[in-house]
Order: structure tokens, then sequence, then C-alpha cells
């Protein structure tokens, strides 16, 4: 059964397919009359009905709902593609910039201290280690506080680099990124900074007031990158690992 809507703008209906047909045949309706089926909520033109449409044509497909288009449209499965580890080599090449870089901060106080040392003590360049008492106590402290400068530069530069980029400056040079080893999403200042990088610092200088023990903590940290998951000890303690940038 279908309602239409005349040329003077009123519904006529419900009428048999036949009916309209004869409206049609005595010109009372054509093909563009606008139509609607029994149930239906949409007016659409007559022929775009199916029991209407000319022979060998294929009537358009009614528009769907949104829910419709929902449940018929094909599901996609979305592949995440986990990012790739940083291979054992480039991350133990960035641990050797690293400490290369350390060295380098507290190189200028060292040497400056080294000088000053020996320019009071010249039976040193022999190796004879002066007494407690031959030493200057002051010019020793000023010599340290230029190692510790330039050591905690260092440190802060890093820190600075962790945080924006989630590298640190070997990392940069040999292309690796620290994130979270849950979702790989972007480590932040607390995981990396932090946990991972300020903590064991502090661990090992701590250590090494009993020498060798700091050492020997870095050691074992290293030895962990060799697990199946590549995460050291310090990754396993801030929830990290480290994917090629």
């Amino acid at each position: 059964m279908f309602t239409i809507i005349g040329g003077d703008g009123k519904e006529y209906g419900p009428a048999t397919a036949d009916q309209i047909r004869a409206w049609i045949a005595a010109g009372r309706a054509n093909l563009d009359t606008q139509a609607k089926a029994s149930g239906a909520a949409e007016w659409r033109r007559l022929g775009d009905h199916a029991a209407f449409a000319p022979p060998g044509t294929t009537p358009p497909a009614l528009p769907q709902s949104n829910e419709e288009a929902n449940e018929s449209a094909p599901e996609v499965t979305l592949e995440v593609i986990a990012p790739e580890l940083a291979s054992r080599g480039a991350r133990t090449g960035a641990a050797i910039v690293n400490a290369l870089y350390y060295l380098m901060s507290i190189l200028p106080g060292s040497i400056a201290m080294s000088r000053k040392m020996i320019e009071e003590n010249p039976d040193m360049v022999r190796g004879v280690i002066p007494s407690l008492e031959d030493i200057d106590l002051t010019a020793l402290a000023e010599g340290m506080m230029w190692v510790w400068t330039g050591l905690l530069s260092a440190i802060c530069l890093q820190c600075i680099l962790l945080a924006f980029r989630g590298q640190n400056l070997g990392k940069v040079l040999f292309g690796g990124r620290i994130v979270r080893a849950d979702n790989g999403e972007p480590a932040g200042w607390l995981r990396a900074g932090v946990l991972r990088f300020l903590l064991p610092v502090g661990i090992i200088m701590m250590l090494n007031v009993a020498f060798p023990l700091g050492f020997l903590f870095l050691a074992i940290d290293y030895t962990f990158m060799f697990r199946y998951d590549q995460r050291c000890l310090h990754d396993l303690i801030a929830g990290t690992k480290v994917v090629r940038a």
C-alpha cells in the first residue's frame, strides 16, 4: 500500500500498487510523484519504488539510519604495530657516549684541581704522595666545586632532553627513545627523568662511598639488557623500555 502527494499538495491513499498505476495511466500521477510505502517514514519518487520502477532498472537503495549503517558496515580491525626495540648495540653505544660526556664534564675541574695540587706539592710528579697536612684543602675544595659544577650541568642537560624528547644525549645520537613499557606512550618526566635516570645515578653515587659497589650496581644494571625484553634494571624500576626513534 502506498500514499502519494497529488498535484494539489494533498495526500491520497493508502492505495494499492494497481490503483496507483491506474492513476499514472489517467495522468493523475507520474514517476516523479512523491510517495511512501505504508509503515515507511520517508517520501520518495514513485519511480524509486521497486513496484513502479521502469523495466530493467534498479531503484536506488533507501538511505540507512546510523544504527543500520553501523550494523551493516564490515568490521575493520586496525592492526597496532608496536615500535621496534632499540638494538643492544645501539644502546651500548649510547651508554658509552653518555659516559664520555660525563667524563668530559668533570675534566676541566679535575685538571685545574690536579695542577693546583702539583704546584703546591712538586714531589707529586715523582710519585710522592703528600701528607694530609701538606694539602691545601681550600684549593682542593675549589677544584671539587668545579668538578661538581660540570657534572651537575651535564646531568641537568640530560634531564631536559629526557623530559622533552624521551632521549638522553647518547640516545639522540644512536636513535633510541624511552617509552612506557605498558602502552608505548611517552615516558614523561617522572618515569624517564626521575625513576630511570636520577634515582639510579643517586644509588650509584651513594654506593661508591664504599668503592666499588656503585660500579658493581652499574654492571648488574647493564646485564639486565640481555633479557628477552631488553629492559635494564632501571627500566624495570621506571616501567619503561627503549625503542628505535
